[in-house]
């Protein structure tokens, strides 16, 4: 399906929350610094522009990731503000919340620009899901991180998850996307 600029993107930031950024943490994003920088910049565009934004946030019910938990909680300068939407999903796909599967069904010609973290897991997850229902999906390659797999190859691993991505959605950086944000307006 050709992408047409008249079709609005939402911001769709995932998992930005505590857990990934915590030293020792099984789920530790070791770029999360540069990656949370990147994913700053795109929300205060979207916000300074009032575009739509989502936030995802994990909440499985396991061991490794107490809901329960303070690590679960949103990073402060990512918190979403009144008006965004936020879902939850306990599986890695966000179409595992029925309200935001609900909520893309419902919406026609949009376009969701993903950025975040779990790149391994929600982030493809929700891209291979929404291309079997027929979404649009953008991922900013320089806008989201995974965690390192215990490997010593952790950039081929990103790399590796990133070209199968690009079978399900649009990729591109950051810049390029901001560049081109005069002609995204909703």
């Amino acid at each position: 399906m050709p992408v047409s600029h008249d079709d609005p993107l939402v911001l769709v930031c995932a998992d930005l929350q505590v857990e990934y950024l915590i030293p020792g943490r099984r789920h530790v994003i070791l770029d999360g610094d540069v990656t949370i920088i990147r994913c700053l910049e795109l929300l205060a565009l979207w916000r300074s522009n009032l575009w739509p934004v989502m936030h995802l946030k994990r909440i499985a019910e396991a061991t490794w990731f107490n809901p329960s938990s303070r690590l679960t909680d949103w990073i402060a300068e990512a918190k979403p503000r009144p008006g965004e939407m936020t879902f939850e999903h306990a599986l890695p796909s966000a179409y595992s919340s029925s309200r935001f599967a609900d909520y893309l069904s419902s919406v026609r010609n949009l376009r969701c620009v993903l950025t975040g973290f779990s790149l391994d897991e929600t982030i493809l997850a929700t891209a291979i899901e929404g291309f079997h229902r027929s979404h649009r999906y953008q991922v900013v390659t320089d806008a989201v991180a995974c965690r390192q797999p215990g490997t010593s190859e952790a950039a081929v691993y990103r790399q590796s998850v990133v070209d199968v991505i690009a079978n399900f959605a649009t990729l591109q950086s950051s810049a390029e996307l901001i560049r081109t944000s005069g002609a995204v307006a909703v």
